[in-house]
């Protein structure tokens, strides 16, 4: 009988553990909003050419696992809580693929998004601000349900809530 050397053992028993912690983290079912905290923020350094990015950073504020995936629905909130215009898309339209994020309570996902907060679209004033201030965005994720998140530093998104968004992964 052939014995299996000690660095084969160790590298098969590692292989196991691993293929086990993946069918473990992808039983996890999909977050809720009401497992997420976290803010919709400005990215220093990024206004040029009339647009910003912001970056929507997701917690598990939970105690359990969940996941989250592609692009959440977003909604924009003014300050005395109306819902803003609201246009989320992604960045690349069928040239991404979604990918699992898988969240252990604590664990962080962002996106990014670009927008312009003071160029008019077709349709909106000319003068003064383009659209209202938004001061939280809804966020409804995988599982449904939804968290409300603060907008760091409030702004309008002109172009009737053109948001050009990137895909949600891992931070």
């Amino acid at each position: 009988m052939r014995r299996l050397p000690l660095a084969g053992l160790a590298l098969s028993v590692a292989a196991l553990l691993l293929v086990s912690g993946a069918a473990a983290q992808s039983s996890s079912p999909p977050c809720v909003g009401k497992q997420l905290s976290g803010a919709f923020a400005a990215i220093k350094g990024s206004a040029g050419a009339g647009n910003v990015s912001y970056r929507l950073v997701l917690r598990n504020s939970s105690k359990a696992a969940c996941f989250v995936s592609g692009i959440p629905h977003l909604t924009l909130i003014g300050r005395r809580g109306k819902h803003l215009p609201t246009a989320a898309r992604a960045e690349h339209p069928g040239m991404l693929m979604a990918i699992r994020v898988d969240l252990h309570p604590g664990g962080v996902a962002a996106l990014e998004a670009r927008f312009s907060p003071d160029v008019p679209g077709p349709g909106e004033q000319q003068l003064g601000r383009c659209e209202p201030i938004a001061t939280r965005v809804r966020v409804v994720p995988n599982g449904g349900g939804s968290a409300l998140l603060p907008v760091l530093p409030p702004t309008s998104v002109c172009e009737h809530g053109a948001l050009s968004l990137s895909l949600l992964g891992p931070r």
